[in-house]
């Protein structure tokens, strides 16, 4: 059957870096491995089995550098070893304590397999997982594109040459990982100003991702609303997100994730097991933390987590059945419902955080892989579609003047400038203002071996202090010691290896060891952040 629309899913994988490799166990690394085995590495899993049956995904996915760095690095690859085979251990002790109760034994057979997939796929690449995924684009079967150096929130640089310092490093970063420039750009926290057009383009990347209400805002100058591509008055494509296909998947609330089926995020063996049990598996401080262990399901909106019932993993398999078909009837009646008003075959554009798949939403993985999959069986009049694929095959978009927009909270920047941390700013500004400014000043000199690595990772803690995870974090009230202290540290490190270049006395111990833990973007220049000369 003829396609009567187009879909487009583009999931964005993003971390901020994290990395202590003085230390043998860190909590805040949980967040990366945790990701890994409940999300990426089911995602990879999923995408490689549809190429393998001639099923092709056609999607997008968005890789933060921070995230590709991590991705990369050796000694966070020993640790997520060491992470997997903690598991699998406690599993295997799991799977003797549940031998007598049937409906716990199903959630830690489910777990069984899961980690084992894991170490599986993790051995079968060396732990590098950049490489199934440039596997799959060089096939032609997705397609990766890349976001901002360090996830900043661009409206919020003052700086322009803060901006085009998180552009051109990501670029760089992208062309080292993927072999091949980036023709995409995902913005951070889908956070758009019309400034950003031109350093987009010149950068290089040929469509950029809106809130929905970016677009509607424009009003008759967007005659079809979000169901088409626009293009900026400079030539960059524009793709609005669709937000009621974002809604049933995203929100827990009123989507699907929140069926009673579903596996309860909160509950975990690490707070519920034994504590002289679980003591082995927690980090080095014996604080209770997450295992990843859950055991129990969503149950009701309102039920308290002790009341909270076994997961059954068949019954939430039916439920993803049932959700992906819904999904796709929805979007038929949407595709019909826009063609038979306006003659037009529309392109739903639907924009997720990647770690809601799987780690958030344990089911996700496995609910994307069923629409995939019954689009191609059930023959139904929709098609997956990529970003370029999309922009290569269709008429030349109409030109539109799209409107400040994100999608945070309140549709603006509310959650990354607030009381709770506004007082973050100072600090990165002055960092940036004196990156920019020693900058200009050395980058027309013969430097020495040791001024320029201290330039270059000046340049890194510039940029991570920029990242937007910081602001986030302390906005929600989690790890939000460990987001400010990240925030001043990188801040406080980008002045004073500056200050130690301008009085030529860098000390080159201390910058060892801040190489060594912030290791990302080894061909970073500092110049990035020079000035554009005016004559």
């Amino acid at each position: 059957m003829s396609s009567r629309g187009s879909l487009m899913f583009l999931l964005h994988a993003h971390l901020p870096y994290v990395n202590h490799p003085r230390e043998s166990s860190f909590l805040e690394e949980n967040w990366f491995f945790e990701a890994v085995v409940e999300t990426y590495v089911p995602l990879i899993s999923a995408l490689e089995r549809l190429a393998a049956e001639g099923i092709r995904p056609g999607v997008s996915v968005s890789i933060s550098p921070t995230l590709g760095a991590m991705l990369e690095n050796e000694a966070l690859e020993a640790k997520l070893q060491d992470y997997v085979e903690s598991r699998l251990d406690l599993i295997g002790r799991e799977l003797e304590r549940a031998k007598d109760d049937p409906a716990l034994l199903k959630s830690v057979l489910l777990y069984k397999k899961l980690y084992e997939e894991a170490a599986a796929l993790l051995h079968k690449y060396s732990g590098d997982l950049i490489t199934p995924l440039k596997a799959l684009q060089h096939a032609g079967q997705i397609e990766i594109i890349t976001t901002a150096a360090t996830h900043a929130v661009l409206p919020l640089l003052a700086r322009p040459e803060a901006v085009r310092a998180q552009l051109a490093v990501a670029a760089e970063d992208y062309l080292d990982r993927f072999n091949r420039k980036p023709a995409g750009f995902w913005l951070p926290e889908c956070a758009y100003e019309p400034r950003l057009n031109s350093y987009i383009k010149l950068s290089g990347f040929n469509y950029t991702f809106t809130e929905s209400h970016a677009v509607e805002l424009a009003g008759s100058a967007a005659p079809n609303g979000v169901y088409s591509p626009y293009r900026t008055s400079n030539g960059l494509g524009l793709f609005a997100r669709d937000a009621a296909s974002s809604r049933e998947v995203w929100s827990s609330r009123f989507g699907y994730p929140g069926d009673p089926a579903y596996r309860e995020f909160y509950r975990d063996l690490g707070y519920d097991g034994d504590y002289e049990y679980v003591r082995p598996y927690l980090g080095e401080d014996g604080a209770r933390r997450p295992l990843g262990l859950k055991y129990h399901r969503i149950t009701g909106p309102h039920a308290d987590l002790a009341a909270k019932q076994y997961y059954d993993p068949e019954a939430a398999l039916a439920r993803v059945d049932a959700h992906a078909s819904d999904f796709l009837a929805r979007r038929v009646k949407q595709t019909d419902d826009f063609y038979a008003a306006r003659g037009v075959r529309p392109l739903i554009v639907s924009c997720y955080d990647a770690e809601l798949f799987g780690h958030w939403w344990f089911e996700g993985p496995a609910f994307l892989e069923a629409v995939i999959r019954k689009i191609r069986a059930e023959r139904l009049p929709l098609q997956f579609v990529t970003p370029t694929e999309y922009l290569n095959s269709c008429q030349e978009p109409q030109e539109l003047s799209a409107g400040i927009s994100s999608w945070g909270e309140n549709g603006y920047f509310d959650p990354w400038v607030n009381e709770t941390n506004d007082f973050i700013y100072p600090a990165v500004y002055a960092a940036t203002d004196k990156m920019i400014a020693t900058a200009n000043r050395f980058r027309n000199q013969d430097l020495n071996s040791l001024n320029t690595r201290a330039l270059n990772q000046a340049a890194r803690e510039t940029l991570l202090a920029q990242s937007s995870d910081w602001a986030f974090l302390l906005y929600i009230g989690s790890h939000a010691a460990y987001a400010k202290g990240r925030l001043e540290d990188h801040a406080a490190n980008a002045l004073k290896l500056l200050g130690e270049v301008i009085e030529k006395r860098v000390d080159e111990q201390a910058l060892l060891a801040l190489e060594q833990q912030n290791s990302l973007f080894p061909r970073l220049d500092f110049k990035v952040f020079s000035s554009v000369s005016k004559f």
